[in-house]
Protein backbone atom coordinates (compact mmCIF):
# COMPACT_ATOMS: atom_id res chain seq x y z
CA UNK A 1 0.00 0.00 0.00
CA UNK A 2 1.60 3.00 -0.85
CA UNK A 3 1.46 6.16 1.21
CA UNK A 4 -1.52 8.21 0.34
CA UNK A 5 -3.49 5.06 0.38
CA UNK A 6 -2.35 4.31 3.89
CA UNK A 7 -3.45 7.91 4.91
CA UNK A 8 -7.19 7.51 3.25
CA UNK A 9 -7.12 4.18 5.60
CA UNK A 10 -6.51 6.09 8.82
CA UNK A 11 -10.61 7.70 7.98
CA UNK A 12 -11.36 4.51 9.84
CA UNK A 13 -10.31 5.98 13.14
CA UNK A 14 -13.03 8.55 12.76
CA UNK A 15 -13.26 11.77 13.83
CA UNK A 16 -11.17 13.11 16.89
CA UNK A 17 -10.67 16.71 18.27
CA UNK A 18 -7.66 17.64 20.04
CA UNK A 19 -4.43 19.17 17.73
CA UNK A 20 -2.01 17.13 20.17
CA UNK A 21 -1.64 14.23 17.61
CA UNK A 22 -1.03 16.35 14.80
CA UNK A 23 1.13 18.65 16.83
CA UNK A 24 3.18 15.58 17.88
CA UNK A 25 3.81 14.77 14.10
CA UNK A 26 4.75 18.36 13.19
CA UNK A 27 7.15 18.40 15.97
CA UNK A 28 8.51 14.75 14.89
CA UNK A 29 8.92 16.59 11.08
CA UNK A 30 10.86 19.62 12.62
CA UNK A 31 7.81 22.12 12.50
CA UNK A 32 7.91 22.45 8.97
CA UNK A 33 5.02 25.01 9.70
CA UNK A 34 7.77 27.46 11.35
CA UNK A 35 8.80 28.13 7.71
CA UNK A 36 5.76 28.91 6.36
CA UNK A 37 3.44 32.21 6.29
CA UNK A 38 -0.22 30.95 7.56
CA UNK A 39 -2.99 32.14 6.61
CA UNK A 40 -5.63 30.48 8.63
CA UNK A 41 -9.25 30.47 7.58
CA UNK A 42 -12.09 29.07 9.24
CA UNK A 43 -15.94 29.37 9.69
CA UNK A 44 -19.23 27.82 8.53
CA UNK A 45 -19.54 29.02 5.39
CA UNK A 46 -17.50 30.51 3.23
CA UNK A 47 -14.21 29.44 3.99
CA UNK A 48 -13.59 27.38 0.14
CA UNK A 49 -14.67 30.75 -1.53
CA UNK A 50 -12.55 32.90 0.66
CA UNK A 51 -9.12 30.59 1.08
CA UNK A 52 -9.50 30.99 -3.50
CA UNK A 53 -9.97 33.97 -3.27
CA UNK A 54 -6.63 34.81 -1.00
CA UNK A 55 -4.64 32.23 -2.80
CA UNK A 56 -5.55 34.10 -6.77
CA UNK A 57 -4.57 37.40 -4.72
CA UNK A 58 -1.65 36.09 -3.41
CA UNK A 59 -0.54 34.28 -7.27
CA UNK A 60 -1.12 37.69 -8.79
CA UNK A 61 1.07 39.39 -6.49
CA UNK A 62 3.78 37.15 -7.33
CA UNK A 63 3.85 34.82 -3.97
CA UNK A 64 4.60 31.03 -4.34
CA UNK A 65 1.47 29.57 -2.55
CA UNK A 66 0.16 26.44 -0.83
CA UNK A 67 -3.19 25.70 -0.71
CA UNK A 68 -4.97 22.89 1.57
CA UNK A 69 -8.63 22.76 1.51
CA UNK A 70 -11.39 19.96 2.13
CA UNK A 71 -13.36 18.05 1.59
CA UNK A 72 -12.58 17.00 -2.03
CA UNK A 73 -15.06 18.07 -4.72
CA UNK A 74 -14.25 16.03 -7.50
CA UNK A 75 -11.13 14.70 -6.92
CA UNK A 76 -8.28 13.93 -4.29
CA UNK A 77 -5.52 15.99 -4.99
CA UNK A 78 -7.44 19.04 -5.73
CA UNK A 79 -7.40 19.21 -1.81
CA UNK A 80 -3.36 20.18 -2.29
CA UNK A 81 -2.71 22.69 -4.74
CA UNK A 82 0.73 24.42 -5.16
CA UNK A 83 0.36 27.54 -7.08
CA UNK A 84 -3.28 27.12 -7.72
CA UNK A 85 -2.80 23.67 -9.44
CA UNK A 86 -2.94 20.13 -7.61
CA UNK A 87 0.32 18.99 -6.36
CA UNK A 88 2.10 16.10 -8.10
CA UNK A 89 1.21 13.08 -6.77
CA UNK A 90 4.82 11.55 -5.85
CA UNK A 91 5.44 15.06 -4.33
CA UNK A 92 2.17 14.58 -2.24
CA UNK A 93 3.84 10.57 -1.82
CA UNK A 94 6.47 11.82 -0.19
CA UNK A 95 5.25 14.14 2.13
CA UNK A 96 2.59 11.58 3.86
CA UNK A 97 5.31 8.87 3.89
CA UNK A 98 6.92 11.04 6.18
CA UNK A 99 3.88 11.75 8.12
CA UNK A 100 3.29 8.25 7.97
CA UNK A 101 6.67 7.43 9.84
CA UNK A 102 4.72 8.89 13.36
CA UNK A 103 1.21 9.01 12.58
CA UNK A 104 0.84 5.74 13.35
CA UNK A 105 2.02 5.90 16.99
CA UNK A 106 0.29 8.81 17.91
CA UNK A 107 -3.06 7.26 17.17
CA UNK A 108 -3.91 10.00 14.19
CA UNK A 109 -6.73 10.21 12.29
CA UNK A 110 -6.55 10.93 8.08
CA UNK A 111 -7.30 14.65 8.54
CA UNK A 112 -4.80 14.81 11.18
CA UNK A 113 -2.16 13.06 8.60
CA UNK A 114 -2.91 14.80 5.51
CA UNK A 115 -2.84 18.68 7.53
CA UNK A 116 0.72 17.65 8.36
CA UNK A 117 1.54 16.05 5.15
CA UNK A 118 0.22 19.15 3.53
CA UNK A 119 2.50 21.23 5.42
CA UNK A 120 5.46 19.13 5.16
CA UNK A 121 4.59 19.38 1.05
CA UNK A 122 4.59 22.67 0.84
CA UNK A 123 7.67 23.81 3.06
CA UNK A 124 9.25 21.08 0.62
CA UNK A 125 8.36 22.76 -2.64
CA UNK A 126 9.71 26.17 -0.93
CA UNK A 127 6.41 27.98 -1.02
CA UNK A 128 6.15 31.60 0.96
CA UNK A 129 2.41 31.48 2.10
CA UNK A 130 0.48 28.80 3.00
CA UNK A 131 -3.62 29.10 2.81
CA UNK A 132 -4.79 26.31 5.38
CA UNK A 133 -8.63 26.04 5.56
CA UNK A 134 -10.29 24.31 8.77
CA UNK A 135 -11.83 21.19 8.68
CA UNK A 136 -13.89 21.65 11.37
CA UNK A 137 -14.40 24.38 14.06
CA UNK A 138 -11.14 26.17 15.01
CA UNK A 139 -9.80 26.12 18.63
CA UNK A 140 -10.14 21.61 18.42
CA UNK A 141 -9.31 21.39 14.50
CA UNK A 142 -6.11 19.47 13.42
CA UNK A 143 -5.24 22.37 11.51
CA UNK A 144 -4.96 24.72 14.61
CA UNK A 145 -1.92 22.51 15.55
CA UNK A 146 0.62 25.32 13.21
CA UNK A 147 2.99 26.79 15.80
CA UNK A 148 2.93 30.44 13.88
CA UNK A 149 0.25 32.31 11.61
CA UNK A 150 0.42 35.41 9.69
CA UNK A 151 -3.06 36.35 9.74
CA UNK A 152 -6.72 34.56 11.35
CA UNK A 153 -9.47 34.66 8.87
CA UNK A 154 -13.23 33.78 10.13
CA UNK A 155 -15.95 33.28 8.06
CA UNK A 156 -19.53 33.78 8.38
CA UNK A 157 -20.67 31.77 11.40
CA UNK A 158 -23.66 29.37 12.09
CA UNK A 159 -25.05 26.73 13.46
CA UNK A 160 -23.07 22.99 12.59
CA UNK A 161 -21.55 20.13 14.24
CA UNK A 162 -23.45 20.90 17.36
CA UNK A 163 -22.34 17.77 18.71
CA UNK A 164 -18.50 19.33 18.53
CA UNK A 165 -18.52 22.59 18.56
CA UNK A 166 -21.65 23.86 21.05
CA UNK A 167 -25.20 23.86 20.40
CA UNK A 168 -25.18 28.01 20.46
CA UNK A 169 -23.53 30.54 18.69
CA UNK A 170 -21.65 32.31 21.48
CA UNK A 171 -20.10 28.17 21.99
CA UNK A 172 -19.55 28.26 18.58
CA UNK A 173 -17.47 31.45 17.95
CA UNK A 174 -15.64 30.26 20.98
CA UNK A 175 -14.68 27.52 18.58
CA UNK A 176 -14.00 29.90 15.76
CA UNK A 177 -12.33 32.25 17.67
CA UNK A 178 -9.03 29.64 18.94
CA UNK A 179 -7.59 30.04 15.25
CA UNK A 180 -6.46 33.73 16.60
CA UNK A 181 -3.33 33.19 18.26
CA UNK A 182 -0.52 35.85 18.18
CA UNK A 183 -1.98 37.29 14.75
CA UNK A 184 -4.39 39.68 13.33
CA UNK A 185 -7.51 38.45 12.41
CA UNK A 186 -10.03 39.95 9.58
CA UNK A 187 -13.85 38.86 10.41
CA UNK A 188 -16.58 38.28 7.58
CA UNK A 189 -19.30 41.12 7.84
CA UNK A 190 -21.52 38.57 6.73
CA UNK A 191 -22.89 37.42 10.38
CA UNK A 192 -25.86 37.20 12.92
CA UNK A 193 -25.71 40.26 15.39
CA UNK A 194 -24.69 37.78 18.14
CA UNK A 195 -21.69 36.59 16.15
CA UNK A 196 -20.66 40.76 15.76
CA UNK A 197 -21.41 41.15 19.59
CA UNK A 198 -18.73 38.32 20.42
CA UNK A 199 -16.19 39.69 18.40
CA UNK A 200 -16.60 43.38 18.98
CA UNK A 201 -14.21 45.05 21.06
CA UNK A 202 -11.47 41.83 19.94
CA UNK A 203 -8.80 44.02 18.17
CA UNK A 204 -9.86 42.35 15.20
CA UNK A 205 -10.77 43.76 11.33
CA UNK A 206 -14.07 43.67 10.53
CA UNK A 207 -14.87 43.40 6.54
CA UNK A 208 -17.50 45.44 7.02
CA UNK A 209 -17.16 48.42 4.57
CA UNK A 210 -20.36 49.21 2.49
CA UNK A 211 -21.11 47.01 -0.68
CA UNK A 212 -22.91 48.01 -3.29
CA UNK A 213 -23.57 45.40 -6.07
CA UNK A 214 -23.75 47.31 -9.31
CA UNK A 215 -23.68 43.87 -11.47
CA UNK A 216 -24.50 40.47 -10.33
CA UNK A 217 -25.62 37.37 -12.85
CA UNK A 218 -24.78 33.97 -12.79
CA UNK A 219 -21.56 35.25 -15.04
CA UNK A 220 -19.93 37.16 -11.92
CA UNK A 221 -20.54 40.42 -10.21
CA UNK A 222 -19.23 43.62 -10.01
CA UNK A 223 -19.35 45.71 -6.55
CA UNK A 224 -18.30 48.59 -4.86
CA UNK A 225 -16.31 47.88 -1.49
CA UNK A 226 -16.13 51.01 0.45
CA UNK A 227 -14.78 53.34 -2.63
CA UNK A 228 -13.19 50.60 -4.98
CA UNK A 229 -14.91 48.37 -7.40
CA UNK A 230 -13.95 45.00 -7.97
CA UNK A 231 -15.08 41.87 -10.22
CA UNK A 232 -15.70 38.04 -9.40
CA UNK A 233 -16.89 35.55 -11.05
CA UNK A 234 -18.66 33.60 -8.81
CA UNK A 235 -22.25 33.70 -8.71
CA UNK A 236 -24.11 34.12 -5.04
CA UNK A 237 -24.88 37.07 -2.88
CA UNK A 238 -22.80 35.93 -0.29
CA UNK A 239 -19.76 36.59 -2.46
CA UNK A 240 -18.69 40.03 -2.31
CA UNK A 241 -18.68 39.59 1.41
CA UNK A 242 -16.08 36.76 1.05
CA UNK A 243 -14.28 39.01 -1.19
CA UNK A 244 -14.31 41.56 1.25
CA UNK A 245 -12.88 39.38 3.58
CA UNK A 246 -10.04 38.32 1.01
CA UNK A 247 -9.68 42.27 0.47
CA UNK A 248 -9.01 42.93 3.97
CA UNK A 249 -6.59 40.31 4.86
CA UNK A 250 -4.58 41.34 1.36
CA UNK A 251 -3.93 44.91 2.73
CA UNK A 252 -3.03 43.50 6.03
CA UNK A 253 -0.54 41.51 3.89
CA UNK A 254 0.88 44.45 2.27
CA UNK A 255 -0.53 43.51 -0.86
CA UNK A 256 -1.59 46.32 -3.39
CA UNK A 257 -4.82 47.13 -5.40
CA UNK A 258 -3.90 45.59 -8.91
CA UNK A 259 -2.79 41.91 -7.51
CA UNK A 260 -5.98 41.71 -5.21
CA UNK A 261 -8.22 43.36 -8.34
CA UNK A 262 -6.60 40.80 -10.74
CA UNK A 263 -7.09 38.10 -7.72
CA UNK A 264 -10.49 38.16 -7.09
CA UNK A 265 -11.26 38.56 -11.04
CA UNK A 266 -9.18 35.46 -11.59
CA UNK A 267 -10.72 33.01 -8.28
CA UNK A 268 -12.92 30.26 -9.17
CA UNK A 269 -14.12 27.53 -7.39
CA UNK A 270 -15.31 23.66 -8.03
CA UNK A 271 -18.78 22.86 -6.18
CA UNK A 272 -20.20 26.11 -5.73
CA UNK A 273 -22.81 27.50 -7.42
CA UNK A 274 -20.63 25.98 -10.16
CA UNK A 275 -22.95 26.38 -13.76
CA UNK A 276 -22.43 23.77 -16.82
CA UNK A 277 -25.03 24.44 -19.77
CA UNK A 278 -25.27 21.64 -22.60
CA UNK A 279 -27.94 20.63 -24.61
CA UNK A 280 -30.39 23.06 -23.79
CA UNK A 281 -30.19 22.39 -20.36
CA UNK A 282 -28.28 24.36 -17.32
CA UNK A 283 -26.91 22.39 -14.37
CA UNK A 284 -26.04 24.13 -10.92
CA UNK A 285 -23.67 22.31 -8.78
CA UNK A 286 -23.75 23.53 -5.07
CA UNK A 287 -22.48 22.05 -2.13
CA UNK A 288 -24.04 23.96 0.09
CA UNK A 289 -25.14 21.55 3.22
CA UNK A 290 -26.53 23.54 6.05
CA UNK A 291 -29.62 25.92 6.46
CA UNK A 292 -27.25 29.51 5.78
CA UNK A 293 -26.10 28.19 2.73
CA UNK A 294 -29.34 26.40 1.43
CA UNK A 295 -30.91 30.37 2.11
CA UNK A 296 -28.20 31.52 -0.06
CA UNK A 297 -28.72 29.01 -2.90
CA UNK A 298 -32.43 29.85 -2.64
CA UNK A 299 -31.67 33.57 -3.07
CA UNK A 300 -29.82 33.17 -5.94
CA UNK A 301 -32.30 30.86 -7.48
CA UNK A 302 -35.13 33.13 -7.33
CA UNK A 303 -32.85 35.99 -8.55
CA UNK A 304 -32.14 34.11 -11.86
CA UNK A 305 -34.43 30.70 -12.52
CA UNK A 306 -38.09 30.90 -13.13
CA UNK A 307 -39.48 27.96 -10.76
CA UNK A 308 -41.63 26.25 -13.58
CA UNK A 309 -38.76 25.99 -15.53
CA UNK A 310 -36.43 24.13 -12.67
CA UNK A 311 -36.08 21.03 -10.51
CA UNK A 312 -33.90 20.12 -7.57
CA UNK A 313 -32.03 17.17 -6.90
CA UNK A 314 -31.34 16.62 -3.31
CA UNK A 315 -28.99 14.90 -1.28
CA UNK A 316 -27.99 14.91 2.59
CA UNK A 317 -25.76 13.43 4.96
CA UNK A 318 -27.31 12.09 8.53
CA UNK A 319 -25.22 14.91 10.39
CA UNK A 320 -26.53 17.57 8.80
CA UNK A 321 -29.88 19.18 9.47
CA UNK A 322 -32.17 17.77 6.59
CA UNK A 323 -35.51 19.54 7.32
CA UNK A 324 -33.84 22.68 7.86
CA UNK A 325 -31.95 22.82 4.64
CA UNK A 326 -34.66 21.63 2.77
CA UNK A 327 -37.00 24.35 4.65
CA UNK A 328 -34.74 27.21 3.41
CA UNK A 329 -35.13 26.11 -0.19
CA UNK A 330 -38.91 25.61 0.11
CA UNK A 331 -40.50 27.18 -2.98
CA UNK A 332 -37.59 27.69 -5.24
CA UNK A 333 -38.26 24.98 -7.90
CA UNK A 334 -41.20 23.02 -9.43
CA UNK A 335 -40.37 19.16 -8.06
CA UNK A 336 -37.49 17.75 -6.14
CA UNK A 337 -36.08 14.40 -6.46
CA UNK A 338 -34.59 12.81 -3.11
CA UNK A 339 -31.64 10.86 -3.43
CA UNK A 340 -29.08 9.31 -0.84
CA UNK A 341 -25.38 10.25 -1.13
CA UNK A 342 -23.30 7.28 -2.01
CA UNK A 343 -21.46 7.87 1.40
CA UNK A 344 -21.62 5.79 4.60
CA UNK A 345 -22.44 9.05 6.02
CA UNK A 346 -25.38 9.58 4.28
CA UNK A 347 -28.45 10.17 5.27
CA UNK A 348 -31.81 7.23 4.76
CA UNK A 349 -33.57 8.07 2.00
CA UNK A 350 -37.06 8.00 3.77
CA UNK A 351 -35.48 10.30 6.07
CA UNK A 352 -34.94 12.90 2.89
CA UNK A 353 -37.73 11.95 0.98
CA UNK A 354 -40.11 12.96 4.47
CA UNK A 355 -37.98 16.48 4.87
CA UNK A 356 -38.63 16.99 1.04
CA UNK A 357 -42.25 16.03 1.03
CA UNK A 358 -43.06 18.37 3.83
CA UNK A 359 -41.71 21.46 1.82
CA UNK A 360 -42.59 20.30 -1.61
CA UNK A 361 -45.74 19.46 -2.84
CA UNK A 362 -44.30 17.38 -6.00
CA UNK A 363 -41.01 15.09 -4.47
CA UNK A 364 -39.98 11.92 -5.63
CA UNK A 365 -36.79 9.81 -4.76
CA UNK A 366 -34.36 7.98 -7.64
CA UNK A 367 -32.17 5.09 -6.65
CA UNK A 368 -28.66 7.09 -7.08
CA UNK A 369 -28.31 10.62 -9.12
CA UNK A 370 -27.38 9.45 -12.43
CA UNK A 371 -31.46 7.99 -12.45
CA UNK A 372 -32.67 11.21 -10.94
CA UNK A 373 -30.70 13.16 -13.50
CA UNK A 374 -32.41 11.07 -16.27
CA UNK A 375 -35.84 12.23 -15.05
CA UNK A 376 -35.32 15.68 -15.29
CA UNK A 377 -34.98 15.69 -19.12
CA UNK A 378 -37.93 17.87 -19.15
CA UNK A 379 -36.58 20.84 -17.36
CA UNK A 380 -34.43 23.99 -18.57
CA UNK A 381 -32.74 24.16 -15.34
CA UNK A 382 -31.42 21.06 -12.81
CA UNK A 383 -30.14 22.57 -9.16
CA UNK A 384 -28.08 19.76 -7.31
CA UNK A 385 -27.24 20.31 -4.43
CA UNK A 386 -27.58 19.15 0.02
CA UNK A 387 -24.04 17.72 -0.15
CA UNK A 388 -20.38 17.94 -1.83
CA UNK A 389 -20.52 14.02 -1.83
CA UNK A 390 -23.22 13.50 -4.90
CA UNK A 391 -21.51 16.24 -6.90
CA UNK A 392 -18.85 13.91 -8.52
CA UNK A 393 -21.17 11.78 -9.84
CA UNK A 394 -23.61 14.83 -11.26
CA UNK A 395 -20.81 16.03 -13.12
CA UNK A 396 -20.21 12.63 -14.87
CA UNK A 397 -23.43 12.20 -16.10
CA UNK A 398 -23.36 15.83 -17.18
CA UNK A 399 -20.32 15.70 -18.94
CA UNK A 400 -20.86 12.99 -20.73
CA UNK A 401 -23.37 14.61 -22.47
CA UNK A 402 -20.89 18.22 -23.73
Amino acid sequence: MNAIAAVKQLYTRGLKTGTERTVAILNALQNPDKDLKIIHVAGTNGKGSVSEYITQILLAAGKTVGTFQSPAVYGYFEQFRINGSPIAEEELERAFSAALVYAGGCGATGFEAETAGAILAFKTAGVEYAVIECGMGGLNDATNAVSKKELAVITSIGLEHTAYLGKTLKEICVQKAGVIKDCPAVISALQPDEVKAYFSGKNVVFADKPIKIIKSDLNGQTFLYGENQFDITMAGTAQPYNAACAIETAKLLGIGHGAIFAGLKAAKLSGRAEIIQTNGARYVLDGAHNPPAMSELAKLLRQNFKKEQTAMIFGCLADKDVLGNVSAIAGTVAEIIAVRPDNSRGAELKEIVSACKKHFKNTRSAASVSLALDETKDYKNVIICGTFTILTEAKQWIEKRL
